[in-house]
């Protein structure tokens, strides 16, 4: 990708009429404020962006001539394209309550979904959708919040494992007899590996024996082939293996206990989804999750502590506690994907910083669908997925003017 040469003339303010002109698909944005999350606020940023990619960010920087600039103002704010991590928008199926670790959300999408242009109005720019279902319902897909096809629209698919646990003997069941199949089908494998080895040893020794038999020169096992996987030994093995991350649900600080237990000695990638009620108890183990330093999806809403009437800000006490937080609009309405930014905006005002309230929107919901190479901050090398506004984002009641996805503005309007 040409970048630095082609983009920037750092002492030249002009072109020559015989320069070599700009490559295609280049433009510059001059933005008031770029919030980055990945290296802080920048300001009067300059955003360069080839092909849908960032390729630069800084502060003034110098523009080669014949580049197009859009210049949104001293007062404007850029922040990443938000990713709601825990989605069901488009999907109507129905879920049953055992271990169906292959099932794939991405086999519902619906692209035609109409409430999919409300939520890109609203700065949502990715969606992690999973499947139905309680127990182990199957495996979440990562999409655009554009697109006329599934391909067009798919970023990612298996982009985690939900796994809804309960403090039950069944529900711990459940993880632990997936990871004893994962071993069954290891034993397997191995006795098959070995059977094949013991085969090829008796034929290749034949062939040395009697090397002008065709027969023997012939004969033989053929190349190893592994035994066919369960999809429920494929699961967890390709956890284990560390292809695919988890997301845990737990409502209680009692199925957070029972959740370790389960797990044992297993290690794989987890994360967890705490949904916060009215009264909730999981700030007893804020600490505990705070030092394994797993992200955290909450909703952005206050409880209160059980059997008062003092108000709690959960989220804010799980990041201080050393938790990656990730927050979700507070239901999966589509008015409430929308608000989304007020809500959050509730949390700051409650105490939660606003750089992490930011980064709870962009970054670590990213990283929890296994993109956060590609989304949730402004960076080089990203996707240029973009928000723009004419104030600071959290205050209450604020629009974005304007979206970019990849490059292309596909909300609002940009001058």
């Amino acid at each position: 990708m040409m970048i630095l040469n082609t983009l920037l003339l750092v002492a030249a303010p002009a072109l020559s009429p015989a320069s070599t002109p700009p490559p295609q698909g280049v433009m510059a944005l001059k933005v008031g404020r770029a919030e980055t999350v990945s290296d802080g606020s920048v300001l009067h940023a300059v955003i360069l962006i080839e092909d849908g990619k960032i390729t630069m960010v800084g502060e003034d920087l110098p523009i080669e001539r014949g580049i197009p600039v859009i210049d949104l103002g001293p007062d404007s704010v850029v922040i990443p394209g938000l990713v709601n991590a825990y989605s069901r928008q488009g999907m109507d199926s129905r879920g049953g309550s055992g271990s169906e670790p292959g099932n794939r959300a991405s086999s519902e999408l619906y692209p035609a979904y109409e409430d999919y242009s409300e939520l890109l109005d609203a700065g949502i720019t990715t969606l992690g959708l999973y499947p139905a279902g309680n127990g182990i319902p199957g495996r979440a897909v990562a999409v655009r919040t554009k697109g006329d096809t599934r391909e067009e629209m798919i970023l990612k698919d298996d982009a985690y494992l939900k796994v809804i646990l309960q403090a039950s003997g069944s529900s711990k069941k459940m993880i632990r007899d997936g990871f004893e199949k994962a071993d069954k089908w290891i034993e397997k494998e191995q006795k098959e590996r070995e059977k094949w080895e013991k085969d090829k040893e008796k034929a290749d020794k034949k062939k040395k024996d009697d090397d002008k038999d065709k027969d023997a020169k012939d004969a033989g096992p053929g190349p190893y082939v592994a035994p066919d996987k369960d999809p429920e030994a494929e699961a967890f093995l390709a956890l284990r293996a560390k292809e695919l991350r988890a997301l845990i649900s737990i409502d209680t600080a009692a199925e957070y206990l029972h959740l370790v237990d389960a797990i044992g000695k297993e290690e794989f990638d987890w994360d967890l989804r705490i949904p916060i009620q009215r009264e909730s108890n999981v700030f007893y183990v804020a600490e505990m999750v705070g030092k394994r330093g797993c992200r955290v999806v909450m909703d952005p809403v206050l409880s209160l502590h059980p059997n008062t009437m003092r108000q709690r800000n959960l989220p804010n006490e799980f990041a201080k506690a050393g938790a990656k937080l990730v927050l979700t609009p507070r239901s999966d309405s589509t008015s409430d994907n929308v608000d989304w930014l007020t809500d959050v905006g509730g949390l700051v005002t409650a105490g939660l910083p606003p750089k992490v309230a930011l980064r709870a929107m962009t970054l670590e919901p990213a990283e929890v669908l296994g993109l956060g190479d590609r989304l949730g901050s402004i960076s080089a090398g990203k996707d240029a997925n973009l928000v723009f506004f004419d104030r600071d984002p959290f205050e209450p009641g604020v629009r974005p003017v304007a979206v970019m996805l990849e490059g292309q503005i596909v909300s609002g309007e940009v001058n």
